[in-house]
């Protein structure tokens, strides 16, 4: 994949004329979403201190509690990269990362309000207790919904509020790609069943092979991108995310195939 170094200002608005500032030049600016300030790390504390909340209210066993395990430990991650100036542009990076993890944390309030929540993250909420789905299931079914589709949403709401397009954000999201890869490790490592018991002869081994971290990356910056471009037909661009939001889904539920007798 190609890298763009130039830093250049594109308006959200494609009908709006374009200026000329560099984005570096707003690092130290202060912008308001949601009521909050977007400094360089764009509240993460917050945000993590929702997940562990999150942590500590469900059962461990909780399929979406065993997502929300693994991926703060990777959020945590992100942060520490962060702070320690392992992103080309801590700002883009902070705001991309709360982004991102803004979208789950909304699918949680969907399903604790009694309201929908996007169509693919529900196979995971409605299948979170059931016996005969894996630990390594359910992460993977998490992973899935917020990347395949959380991702590029996220990506299209940090360059709204960077002022910059997409590809101006790709030093960050291949970066930020590279920390998700520790995350599918770290299930991996702490869910998958040793190789005595991973047989080849066992589902779980066949289901593991019908998903990829880099595939689903890969949909989701093409995704961004096609949103980004649909950003000036509202209409075409709704009914892109809504498709997503279905596939993506769709997916999540076959990940979500239980493999043992209750």
């Amino acid at each position: 994949m190609e890298r763009t170094q130039r830093r250049r200002h594109v308006p959200a608005d494609p009908s709006e004329p374009s200026g000329t500032s560099d984005r570096d030049d707003a690092d130290d600016r202060t912008t308001e979403r949601d009521g909050r300030p977007l400094g360089p790390f764009l509240a993460v504390d917050p945000v993590l201190e929702r997940m562990r909340a999150l942590r500590a209210a469900w059962h461990p066993t909780d399929g979406v509690a065993v997502f929300n395990r693994v991926y703060l430990t990777v959020t945590e991650e992100i942060g520490h990269v962060v702070e320690a100036g392992g992103f080309p542009d801590r700002r883009a990076a902070g705001t991309l990362g709360i982004r991102f993890a803004e979208r789950y944390l909304a699918a949680v309030d969907a399903v604790t309000d009694g309201t929908p929540a996007p169509a693919c993250w529900r196979p995971l909420f409605h299948f979170r207790r059931h016996p005969g789905v894996r630990p390594l299931q359910f992460a993977l079914a998490g992973i899935n919904a917020h990347i395949g589709h959380d991702l590029a949403l996220a990506v299209v709401d940090a360059c709204q509020d960077l002022e910059c397009a997409p590809a101006d954000l790709e030093d960050e999201y291949d970066r930020v790609g590279d920390v998700l890869v520790l995350l599918e490790e770290r299930i991996r490592e702490e869910l998958m069943p040793g190789p005595d018991l991973l047989e080849i002869a066992d589902p779980l081994t066949h289901l593991l092979g019908c998903w990829s971290l880099d595939r689903a990356r890969d949909g989701a910056w093409l995704a961004a991108r096609s949103l980004w471009q649909l950003r000036a037909l509202p209409g075409l661009a709704e009914e892109f995310t809504e498709r997503l939001d279905r596939s993506v889904g769709l997916v999540g539920r076959m990940l979500l195939t239980p493999l043992d007798r209750p």
